[in-house]
């Protein structure tokens, strides 16, 4: 069952995809389109699921789900999983690969890879006051409060 990503719990499960590229206008609409259809008929054993979404920066995926009803099983997370993939699949671009970094020059979202992240740490070309992006948050208030945050506040510090 599509909700609105605002009433979801402060508890409730996060995922976040990132995009190696700004979606255009015409892409975010017709993905706004598909993630309401695809959490509208989400389920985990015949229970409807509470999730909602909204979209970052025009790269930022991020489905909540509210496990205080019913928790998503492996197959709901699978079906998420291969929703994902299609949308990778239809507008060439990478959202399931963990190895890459996004971080803010300015209002501009960079997108880089791990290696090439650690490059620019080393080289001083980031610092610990880098407003990152950690996609490693677990629930809505984590994402509320520390998804973008300074590097040195992060697990991007070690690169430091």
């Amino acid at each position: 069952m599509l909700i609105d990503f605002e009433s979801l719990a402060d508890n409730s499960r996060i995922w976040i995809y990132q995009s190696n590229r700004s979606f255009t206008e015409d892409e975010l609409e017709e993905i706004e389109a598909g993630l309401s259809s695809f959490l509208q008929e989400w389920t985990a054993h015949g229970s409807d699921l509470q999730a909602g979404f909204e979209i970052r920066y025009k790269r930022f995926i991020i489905i909540g789900l509210d496990q205080s009803q019913s928790s998503a099983s492996g197959c709901s997370i699978d079906a998420s999983v291969h929703f994902i993939q299609r949308l990778e699949q239809k507008y060439g671009v990478e959202l399931m690969d963990r190895m890459n970094v996004s971080f803010k020059q300015g209002e501009y979202v960079a997108y880089k890879s791990l290696k090439d992240f650690k490059k620019m740490a080393k080289a001083k070309s980031i610092s610990k006051n880098t407003t990152v992006f950690n996609n490693l948050v677990a629930n809505k208030l984590e994402y509320l409060e520390h998804w973008e945050v300074p590097a040195g506040e992060s697990w991007h510090s070690r690169f430091l």
